[in-house]
């Protein structure tokens, strides 16, 4: 996942200087294939463990990606940006340890319970009409001016994607195991497919236009920090995994998940800054 905007953003800076449409550049196709295994790999991680632990270690991407994008796309990683990185795994080791040790839906008919809830209802509904405002009001005038736009977007859309992804594997469940709410689940299974399609294509389009005008290591350290905020509230909402979660542990999980997103802001915030161990050294020469 840390590789994808990396890889798209060097394809579509290699078809501009061509003059070409980078749906044309092999460095953009190498990208989105990242994706799709990323995507792959997060379905997995969903089906296996509470929401709460997977989104915010994705965070692990934004180091990987940082480091990737100083040797392809020649942007800066400074010794605070080293820092960041260390920052961002370390808080990350932290989530681990403290995030549930349990799932709060294992099974088809709880999820369905879940989803017809109407405060979680009435959550999408909010999202969904911050989605159609953003979309065919905001984003054409301000979208290549703002970067929030394009991230608010694509991370409101994560209300639906993570769920979506969730559901799907509970669901797949009891397809497979053929007992008599099979029927039932299959419905439920392409609904929520379709739902995670239209999710994807559309974040999928946002993600580029947002590469097409902004930098690629700050699109994706601020896509993180709302993306997994907005993901974990509506897991919050759906799934109610934090009623599993002790006060020592939600503590923890809070600590992690700061200690991640001060790394994630040492790596892109100051990454302008010509600011290295050798400069200080000389500095503190001309002190003495």
């Amino acid at each position: 996942n840390g590789s994808t905007f990396v890889l798209q953003k060097k394809g579509i800076v290699r078809a501009k200087r061509r003059g070409t449409s980078y749906l044309t550049d092999v460095v953009w196709w190498a990208g989105t294939v990242a994706m799709a295994v990323g995507q792959i790999g997060n379905f997995l991680a969903y089906t296996a463990v509470p929401t709460v632990l997977v989104t915010p270690l994705g965070a692990l991407g934004v180091p990987f990606g940082s480091i990737l994008a100083s040797y392809l796309l020649k942007e800066k990683l400074n010794i605070l940006g080293k820092l960041g990185c260390l920052l961002s795994c370390a808080g990350s080791v932290v989530l681990i340890i403290h995030s549930p040790k349990s799932e709060s839906v294992t099974t088809q008919a709880e999820l369905e319970e879940k989803l017809t809830n109407p405060v979680f209802v009435g959550y999408l509904c909010i999202v969904l009409l911050m989605l159609l405002l953003l979309i065919f009001w905001i984003a054409p005038a301000h979208g290549p001016t703002n970067i929030m736009v394009y991230i608010s977007i694509c991370s409101l859309l994560g209300s639906f994607t993570v769920p979506s992804t969730k559901g799907i594997g509970l669901a797949a469940q009891d397809i497979l195991h053929n007992n008599p709410s099979s029927q039932r689940a299959l419905c439920l299974c392409l609904l929520l497919l379709a739902v995670l399609g239209c999710s994807i294509i559309v974040q999928f389009r946002y993600i580029n236009k947002a590469l097409e005008c902004f930098d690629s290591s700050v699109f994706g350290a601020i896509y993180y920090v709302v993306f997994t905020t907005l993901v974990l509230l509506a897991s919050a909402i759906l799934f109610r995994e934090w009623s599993n979660v002790g006060l020592v542990d939600f503590l923890g999980m809070a600590c992690g998940f700061t200690t991640v997103s001060v790394g994630i802001v040492l790596i892109q915030v100051f990454k302008e800054f010509n600011f290295n161990l050798g400069e200080m050294n000389k500095s503190n020469m001309k002190t003495d």
